[in-house]
């Protein structure tokens, strides 16, 4: 990948939150978090103690929690703490796909296919998942007798780069290649727009790494991922 374009991705969710989908942020110059109904990620513009102090701010004490996601290491002021550290990787797509014709019917998932979209993402875990984060980008489904089998979307949004996200099957219809399938027509739907497909995976997920490598996915590098509160003074 052009080295022009790695600093958009090293502190991914700070792009998405200072260009294309700056109409989810609250927060300001120094860091910024998206609206928590719609997603829980949060970002500073780096390691400044101002940014950091800034991005403190944002979250409130108690139960209220960011989700931290980049390539350069995490730095966290005194009045923040990690509860979850773990270790991803960025994948972006550098070789297409030959197209194929899907073996089932993929349809266009709409508001009144949300409560469904948030039970499968509760049962599969895909990523932090709300009813309102499809206000993030178009999402994809597969039914089988009557049931939302399978979905995939789109997240983060920044100039010249779409993710890939919300990838997951029912239990009672996995091995039948729906997630292929679905990545595969997100990733279309963004090459289409002129934009770049990724998406993430945590590091030690070596099956869905060699899922999304044969999909046209490399691993860009790693990330580091922090879910992040307020300590508790009591």
């Amino acid at each position: 990948m052009p080295d022009a374009v790695t600093p958009v991705l090293n502190r991914v969710v700070w792009s998405a939150l200072t260009t294309r989908q700056q109409g989810f942020v609250h927060g300001g110059s120094l860091a910024r978090r998206f609206d928590p109904a719609v997603s829980p990620f949060a970002a500073s513009k780096d390691n400044s103690p101002e940014a950091l102090e800034e991005l403190a701010g944002l979250i409130s004490p108690g139960e209220d929690h960011v989700y931290l996601l980049q390539a350069e290491g995490i730095a966290l002021p005194d009045d923040l703490e990690a509860e979850v550290t773990a270790v991803g990787v960025l994948m972006t797509e550098t070789r297409p796909p030959a197209a194929a014709s899907p073996s089932v019917e993929i349809s266009s998932l709409t508001d009144t296919d949300i409560p469904e979209m948030v039970a499968l993402a509760d049962l599969t875990r895909p990523g932090p998942f709300t009813a309102r984060t499809p206000e993030l980008g178009a999402f994809y489904g597969v039914r089988i007798d009557g049931r939302l089998a399978a979905m995939a979307g789109t997240r983060l949004n920044l100039t010249g780069f779409t993710e890939v996200s919300g990838i997951c099957t029912h239990p009672d219809f996995r091995g039948r290649g729906l997630a292929s399938v679905l990545a595969m027509q997100v990733a279309s739907n963004i090459r289409a727009q002129g934009d770049t497909p990724f998406l993430h995976a945590y590091a030690d997920n070596h099956g869905a790494i060699a899922l999304y490598r044969k999909l046209g996915f490399e691993i860009w590098r790693e990330v580091n991922v922090a879910v992040v509160r307020r300590k508790n003074r009591s």
